[in-house]
């Protein structure tokens, strides 16, 4: 049976991902030599090559973009690892919970007060983060829970408790003439040449093509719709962070959005389980 060492899929995975083995073995600090022969010796022991090299420099095979991409989610295990057990022995009775900056504050608000008035409760330090970033930290091992939302958060990995499905709203300037309106469709905000739709990244960090302005918090958006240069779509409960200069208007055709609190999967943490207990009862 293969067997993958932790050191030589690092020495690979920095190979892959600088295309070059001088500037590999400068990032790892060693030679070049032996880095080089690393890589060889890892290619006979799975029977494939791994990089094509030539004059014109070093690209993936097949086999090699197969193997960076387990590589990379095997090493990202193996330090999330390591950073729970440190957290672990640090503290038995406190939980890290990843939320994205703006989003569901009611809601945090009422499961961290009916957690904390649980007997032996653990101690919750919330993180604010940025969009998609929930599903990093819990997965390298920075957060033991998330609030996270469906359909646009990727749960792949997670147990999930549902805590709330609600309606999408369409965030505009107050002085704007569709803040006048009772409701709105995507219709209607698709083509408003004086105010594009706010882009938010992808999982990925890039964006969709299209004229509204790139966004990445909350406190960028609010100051560009109180400027009347865009509009956003959010959920309904995320209205707690509006400015005077905003007016939340209904968007009735938009799918509606449930936001979950989420954890790995092999999670064994009481901790956890205690928490979700609570959220599951409110």
């Amino acid at each position: 049976m293969d067997t993958l060492e932790t050191r030589e899929l690092r020495y690979f995975v920095t190979v892959a991902e600088e295309l070059h083995f001088s500037r590999a073995a400068g990032r790892l600090g060693i030679a070049q030599p032996p880095l080089s022969r690393a890589i060889q010796q890892l290619e006979r022991r799975l029977g494939v090559t791994l990089l094509d090299r030539d004059r014109r420099g070093v690209t993936l095979t097949h086999a090699g973009r197969v193997l960076f991409d387990e590589a990379r989610a095997l090493l990202d295990s193996a330090e999330a690892a390591a950073r729970r057990t440190r957290r672990a022995a640090a503290s038995t009775n406190r939980l890290t919970l990843a939320t994205k900056a703006g989003a569901n504050h009611e809601l945090l608000r009422k499961l961290l007060d009916a957690h904390a008035a649980e007997p032996g409760s653990a101690e919750i330090d919330v993180v604010l983060c940025g969009m998609g970033d929930q599903a990093r930290m819990l997965r390298d091992g920075r957060a033991d829970v998330a609030f996270m939302q469906r359909p646009f958060d990727a749960l792949a990995g997670f147990d999930t408790e549902d805590l709330l499905t609600e309606q999408q709203v369409v965030i505009v300037p107050a002085a704007h003439p569709l803040a006048d309106r009772p409701s709105l469709t995507t219709a209607d905000i698709a083509d408003v040449p004086d105010l594009p739709v706010a882009r938010w990244p992808r999982q990925d960090g890039t964006y969709e093509p299209g004229p509204g302005p790139e966004i990445q918090d909350l406190s960028q958006l609010a100051q560009l719709i109180a400027l009347g240069h865009t509009s956003a779509v959010i959920c309904a409960s995320a209205r707690a962070w509006l400015w005077s200069a905003h007016k939340a208007v209904p968007l009735t055709d938009a799918p509606h959005v449930t936001t979950v609190l989420a954890w790995p999967a092999h999670s064994r943490s009481q901790a956890v389980a205690a928490l979700v207990r609570t959220a599951a009862s409110l």
